[in-house]
């Protein structure tokens, strides 16, 4: 990395900001990092080789060796990700004003103990982020510097003390940051972290004991907050580390993960596990949306998906009748009892399918007690292959895949009256089905909560596979050690140390033996934050909170967006579903959408919710909502990627619009969710719906823009476009 080059790369009309005495400090400071950067690249490398040549080892040694290994690599791809764009700005102590403070996305340390970048989530670099005019947090002055291709284009500084303006700072007529927000968007959210503001930053930065709600209306920061805050929690909670849990995100729909895919690892973070909903299920890749808006009303009831527990039980009931079982040694007895305390034997909050072992273990146990004098291995063996025992046991707990018993409540009414007594005999007639494992999103709750509570139906079949690995990897070591003993003719010296039963035990390296792959979105997880959140049915919800035992959540959402309605407070819906520790935070200020287009947004959501939160836009840009002919839709496209040659465009309301060219997208009003574009043009939008439905689509879809919104209309608008699960 060459450090004769300017970092600064002003364009002519910010010539005044590139005086020397404005920049020749940071000039300095960063030929310092720079060279650091070089230098630590160079020694992460190596230390990198170093530990992929070294011996993997046994156990624990193999896995602190890859642990190692992964943090060195996340190490070095974060720093080779960036240049001297790692620096955020600097900040201007007033009781040290000669020695600015760097900030950057990583801390960066000299190989003298120099700190050369301080990590904007260091409670050190709060004020650089959290400083304003009302409280300046200690701060003289602030500097932001906005980077584009390894280069600074512009920077604004910010006074909070008189005499810290003259021959350090060059104040401009608007912000970066606001200047910022008019800027092209790309497929992917840009970089955002230089341009935090106060408010967004308290939310960051709070504690994560409990659940946070974070309420705001379009364009106000939400998924920025939700983004910086998984990453800053990594970083500040020790209780949320990787191996603690770490962090779940659930955003509400794939375009949206795409869309900030950049974001966590550009701060630093690559261990956030990320997912939508569906990705909680197998099924949920293949599930359709409800046909029926009741069916999804009953289906969306926290309280029947409790009934998956009533399903289960109903499995586990031992008979009723006592059993004679013969051996060569005599007949033993099952009584109704012995059955009894056999089924009560598997440990509290074992899965069905697991716990089913330990009930047929207690079974031979108890059948084995009676016969004294029997060798015992042989008479269990016996026992196990009794088929009377065996039928009855497995008739009475048997083993259950989670698609059979949830397509049974659908198709077998009986079962369902059984396990939902409270459902009238409508309901349970309208929730049948022809199909039982036609699945559709509202019953992917239904699924996770019976597989979490049945088990993996193969795990005791891999089980056995595993313990018979052991078992003859025990007899192939042992082969091994004999002929080391034998070999040894003098009986001392360390070999005899292998006569020793603990040592060989110790040879054997258990984890390279079989085993099933882990699911990584099953958890626990030590906290989850979840985007769109006022989507979320009650039985959804569930899905979660089985996946974080703590209640350690960040909850963004906004009421008025929720297309089902959202009637209750925050407080009040999430008590109703397990919640106990509940605060708010809000965002109020809207930095994405014009104040053109918010006018004409606000009466669309208010004329069906007349309460909702709207934010207020803190810039315009002079252009009005554009209106024409849905019959005009290339020419509308064609012109506007022909006047501005960078940016994105999105055509909402016309599935069977095919974009030609890749700046621009073709969404529903509901995948649209979350996203942004500088040109929003909305098709007929008076076909998205009737009622809070259609208007919030309509208000989603409108707020989407960053520059310019177009609304096409047709002379005769058809049926409206079908639309995906908000988080499909």
């Amino acid at each position: 990395m060459s450090t004769a080059t300017s970092a600064f790369d002003l364009p002519d009309r910010l010539s005044a900001k590139a005086a020397p005495e404005l920049i020749a400090t940071d000039e300095a400071h960063f030929a310092a990092i720079a060279r650091c950067l070089e230098r630590t690249i160079a020694e992460v490398s190596d230390q990198l080789d170093q530990e992929r040549r070294a011996p993997g080892g046994l156990g624990r040694q193999a896995l602190d060796r890859d642990a190692e290994v992964h943090r060195l690599t996340t190490r070095l791809r974060a720093l080779r990700r960036f240049g001297l764009d790692l620096c955020l700005g600097r900040m201007v102590s007033a009781e040290n004003p000669d020695e600015p403070v760097y900030v950057g996305r990583l801390g960066l340390t000299d190989h003298t103990g120099r700190r050369l970048l301080l990590d904007w989530r260091s409670p050190a670099a709060e004020p650089f982020f959290g400083a304003t005019h009302g409280n300046p947090m200690g701060l003289a002055s602030r500097r932001r510097y906005r980077w584009a291709d390894g280069r600074i284009r512009d920077y604004w500084d910010e006074v909070f003390a008189p005499d810290a303006l003259e021959g350090h700072a060059a104040l401009d007529d608007q912000s970066a940051f606001i200047a910022s927000l008019g800027g092209n968007r790309s497929p992917r959210m840009r970089d955002v972290l230089g341009t935090i503001q106060a408010d967004q930053d308290a939310i960051i930065r709070a504690g994560s004991r409990g659940a946070l709600v974070v309420d705001g209306g379009p364009g106000t920061g939400k998924t920025v907050v939700a983004l910086h805050r998984s990453a800053y929690l990594l970083y500040s909670d020790p209780r949320l580390g990787h191996r603690r849990g770490g962090v779940l995100f659930v955003g509400p729909h794939r375009p949206y993960l795409a869309y900030v895919s950049d974001v966590l690892p550009s701060l630093g973070e690559e261990g956030v596990q990320t997912c939508v909903l569906r990705d909680l299920v197998t099924e949920g890749a293949t599930a359709r949306t409800e046909p029926d808006p009741e069916v999804a009303r009953l289906k969306s009831s926290a309280r029947l998906v409790g009934a998956i527990e009533r399903a289960v039980r109903f499995y586990e009931e031992p008979p009723t009748e006592p059993l004679t079982v013969t051996t060569p040694w005599g007949e033993l007895e099952l009584t109704v009892s012995d059955w009894e305390s056999a089924f009560d034997s598997a440990e509290p909050g074992t899965p069905h399918n697991e716990a089913r072992a330990q009930v047929w273990d207690e079974l031979l146990t108890i059948l084995a007690d009676q016969h004294e004098g029997a060798p015992t291995e042989l008479l269990r063996r016996s026992l196990a292959g009794d088929r009377e025992l065996r039928t009855a046991f497995d008739r009475s707990w048997p083993l259950l895949e989670a698609a059979d018993l949830v397509g049974d409540l659908w198709s077998v009414p009986a079962y369902l009256r059984l396990c939902a007594p409270w459902l009238t005999p409508a309901e349970v007639r309208l929730l049948r089905r022809a199909d039982a494992q036609a699945w559709t999103v509202s019953d992917l709750p239904f699924l996770d909560a019976a597989r979490q509570r049945l088990g993996d139906p193969k795990a005791a079949v891999r089980e056995r596979r595993r313990k018979a690995a052991v078992a003859a990897e025990h007899a192939r070591m042992a082969g091994v050690i004999d002929n080391m003993l034998q070999a040894d003719h003098d009986g001392e010296g360390a070999v005899t140390m292998l006569h020793g039963q603990d040592l060989r035990d110790a040879l054997i390296d258990e984890t390279v033996l079989p085993t099933a792959e882990p699911d990584a979105l099953a958890g626990p997880f030590a906290h989850i934050v979840v985007d769109e959140a006022q989507e979320l049915t009650d039985a959804e919800w569930q899905m979660l909170l089985s996946r974080c035992p703590s209640r350690s959540f960040t909850i963004v959402g906004d009421r008025a967006q929720a297309r089902h309605g959202f009637t209750e407070s925050w407080q009040e819906r999430l008590a109703r579903i397990g919640f106990g520790r509940v605060e708010l935070a809000g965002l109020t200020v809207n930095y994405r959408t014009p104040k053109e287009i918010m006018a004409e947004a606000e009466p669309v959501v208010r004329a069906a919710l007349p309460d909702a939160n709207v934010p207020t836009s803190i810039r315009g840009n002079g252009l009005p909502v554009g209106r024409g002919s849905a019959a005009d839709l290339s020419a509308v496209l064609d012109d506007w990627l022909a006047a501005h040659p960078e940016g994105t465009v999105c055509v909402i309301g016309d599935p069977a619009f095919r974009p030609s060219s890749p700046r621009v997208r073709s969404l529903s009003p509901g995948l649209s969710k979350g996203l942004e574009f500088d040109l929003v043009v909305l098709v007929d939008p008076e076909r998205f719906g009737e009622g809070v439905a259609g208007a919030v689509d309509r208000y989603v879809a409108m707020t989407r823009a960053t520059q310019q919104l177009i609304v096409l209309t047709s002379p005769t608008a058809g049926p409206a476009p079908a639309d995906e699960h908000p988080f499909g």
